[in-house]
């Protein structure tokens, strides 16, 4: 196997509405233009909304993938020349909600050849604890758990954490509070999740950081562009760029353990 040099991350919540597909789009510009090519999977596989948020309309999208001979070059789509692609899902298909492992061995081994290509590859994951969802989360090198403020966020986070836990053996999650309208409840919406963490999963999540409630992020929405591109000065911009330079630096100290591992090696594994 060639050497590997990509970083896996899946970015995952317990429910849906905390900004999580956003937190995902603008993380991976922000590396990119760090000069770290990135490959964004929207792995959302029922409900697909990365093309809704970049304004774009895929010809092709992973279901073509699975179901023809079409090659991933044809399917990735760029949303920056030059290192920064993403891989649409489709909308509505429940075969895909409820991939099998045959049929996620089948995916990774078509996209395999792509993710030489990239320093990262991110994985947008569909809210919840669908099994489809903890499989791909289980097989990334990193996870990164999107929270809010509100309680429902918490409870639904605490859940997803120890599904993964208990039935996949995963003990290691990042957390990023986002929609938090100062920092103190960024800090307490932190610790009120790992503290029911270490009492009751004696696992200790890692606070990666916040970012703050902003209005220039609904407005990005409505543009169907990247914070980072229309308001990089905003607020949540620079918590996101602040984000984004500790797994910059993460994949800089983890690159020895990459070089023997599959980016999907949990999958990989299973497939052969």
């Amino acid at each position: 196997m060639t050497q590997n040099t990509t970083l896996s991350v899946s970015i995952l919540s317990g429910k849906g509405g905390v900004g999580k597909t956003n937190i995902a789009l603008n993380l991976g510009y922000c590396l990119y233009r760090g000069g770290h090519p990135l490959l964004l999977m929207d792995c959302d596989l029922g409900l697909a909304n990365l093309d809704v948020l970049l304004g774009i309309a895929p010809d092709k999208n992973m279901q073509d993938l699975l179901d023809s001979d079409a090659a991933p070059r044809d399917i990735a789509v760029p949303i920056e020349q030059g290192g920064f692609d993403f891989l649409p899902a489709a909308s509505g298909v429940p075969e895909l909600v409820e991939m099998d492992g045959d049929m996620r061995a089948l995916l990774v081994r078509k996209l395999e050849p792509l993710f030489s290509n990239y320093d990262f590859l991110f994985l947008d994951l569909g809210a919840g604890i669908n099994p489809t969802v903890l499989a791909f989360a289980a097989m990334t090198q990193l996870r990164i758990v999107i929270v809010t403020p509100e309680p429902t966020s918490l409870t639904d986070s605490y859940a997803l954490m120890k599904v993964l836990s208990t039935q996949h053996g995963v003990r290691d999650f990042f957390v990023i509070v986002n929609q938090a309208e100062s920092r103190k409840e960024e800090t307490q919406t932190f610790e009120r999740l790992a503290a029911a963490c270490r009492k009751f999963l004696d696992i200790e999540p890692q606070f990666l950081g916040g970012v703050r409630l902003d209005k220039a992020l609904p407005d990005a929405v409505r543009k169907q562009k990247p914070l980072m591109r229309v308001a990089p000065q905003s607020p949540a911009a620079q918590d996101l760029f602040s984000i984004a330079v500790k797994l910059q630096r993460m994949r800089a100290a983890l690159l020895p353990e990459l070089a023997d591992r599959h980016p999907l090696r949990a999958l990989s594994d299973e497939a052969y």
